[in-house]
C-alpha cells in the first residue's frame, strides 16, 4: 500500500473481493485496485478521521446475485446502500457484523424470504428500508428494539400477519411506518394510538376494524393512508384531530357514520373518504369545500357541497 494512500487494507481487501465478485462481461463497477478506495466515488465513502470505509453505494445495475459476503467485512460501514441492483436471496445474519450501521437500504431488489429477526441486533439503526422486494412471512416483533429507528419502510413486499403489537414503542419523534402493498390482516394494535407516528401508510393490506384511536388531540399524525383495507367505524365519532394533520387517506373501506365535524377544524391539504358507507351533510367549513368531488363521492348517501346538495 502506498504511504500516501488513506484506505485501510482490509477495507480495501474486502472491496476488491466485492468488485470481483459482482464484475461481469456486462457489467463493471469502478474499483481500481491501484488506487485508494477512499477515492472511489459514488461506490465508497472513507471517514475524515479513521480513513475507514462507512458508506457503501451499489445502485441502479442489474447484478442477479446474491449479496457478496465480502460487504460484510465492511465492519465500519454507516451506511449500507444496495439499491434497485437486482440482489437476490435472504438477508444474512453476516449482516449483524456491522455493528455501526446507521442506514440500511435494500429496496428495489428480488430478495426474499423473512425479514429476519436479527437485524434487531443493529442497535444503532436509524432507518430500514426493505421496500419492492419478495419478502414474506411475518413482521419480526423485535425491531421494536432499534431505539434509534425513526423510518420503517416495508411496502411492496408480500408479507402476512398482524402488525406487532411492539410497534407501540416506536417513541423516536418524527416516525415513518410504510407497509402498504402487502397481505397484513388483523387490526392495528391499539397501543399504537401512544407512538409517535407521524407518517404511516398501511393502504392495501388486508387490516379490518377501528382505527379512531389513531385520532385526536394529543397524537402525532400529518400523513396517514389507510386506504383499501377492510376498516369499519363509526367516522362521527371522532371528535377531534390533531392540528399537525395534513393528509389523510381512507379511501375504499367500510367506514360508517357521517363525516366527522372536527374535520372542519383540521388543517388537512388532503382528504379521501370515497368508497366507503357513510351518510349525512359534509360539514361546511375549513377546507372541506375546497377537494374535488372525488374526495367523498361513492359512498351511502354524502351530500352537500362540493358533492349533490342535501335533499
Amino acid at each position: 500500500m502506498a504511504i500516501s494512500e488513506r484506505c485501510h487494507p482490509n477495507d480495501k481487501k474486502a472491496l476488491l473481493n466485492i468488485v470481483t465478485d459482482l464484475s461481469s462481461p456486462d457489467h463493471m463497477i469502478y474499483g481500481d485496485p491501484n488506487t485508494d478506495c477512499c477515492d472511489w466515488n459514488f461506490v465508497a465513502t472513507c471517514d475524515d478521521v479513521t480513513d475507514r470505509v462507512t458508506i457503501l453505494v451499489l445502485q441502479k445495475a442489474d447484478f442477479n446475485r446474491l449479496i457478496p459476503a465480502a460487504v460484510f467485512d465492511l465492519v465500519f460501514l454507516q451506511e449500507l446502500i444496495l439499491h434497485k441492483a437486482n440482489f437476490t436471496g435472504r438477508i444474512p445474519q453476516a449482516i449483524t457484523n456491522l455493528s455501526h450501521l446507521k442506514i440500511l437500504d435494500l429496496s428495489w431488489n428480488r430478495l426474499s424470504g423473512n425479514i429476519p429477526p436479527f437485524l434487531s441486533q443493529l442497535s444503532k439503526l436509524e432507518l430500514i428500508e426493505l421496500s419492492f422486494n419478495n419478502f414474506t412471512g411475518s413482521i419480526p416483533a423485535s425491531l421494536s428494539q432499534l431505539q434509534n429507528l425513526t423510518g420503517l419502510f416495508l411496502g411492496r413486499n408480500k408479507l402476512t400477519g398482524q402488525i406487532p403489537e411492539t410497534f407501540a414503542d416506536f417513541r423516536q419523534r418524527d416516525f415513518y411506518l410504510h407497509m402498504s402493498h402487502n397481505q397484513l390482516s388483523g387490526e392495528i394494535p391499539k397501543k399504537m394510538g401512544h407512538a409517535n407516528i407521524t407518517d404511516i401508510d398501511v393502504s392495501r393490506n388486508r387490516l379490518e376494524g377501528d382505527i379512531s384511536f389513531l385520532f385526536g388531540k394529543n397524537t402525532s399524525l400529518i400523513y396517514a393512508d389507510f386506504s383499501r383495507n377492510l376498516f369499519r367505524f363509526d367516522f362521527s365519532k371522532v371528535e377531534y384531530f390533531s392540528k399537525s394533520l395534513r393528509g389523510l387517506d381512507l379511501n375504499h373501506n367500510m367506514i360508517t357514520g357521517s363525516l366527522a365535524v372536527g374535520l372542519v377544524d383540521s388543517s388537512l391539504d388532503r382528504l379521501n373518504v370515497s368508497y366507503n358507507r357513510m351518510c349525512g351533510r359534509i360539514p361546511v367549513g375549513g377546507r372541506l369545500q375546497e377537494f374535488e368531488t372525488t374526495s367523498y363521492f361513492h359512498n351511502r348517501c354524502l351530500c352537500g357541497a362540493p358533492l349533490l346538495e342535501c335533499k
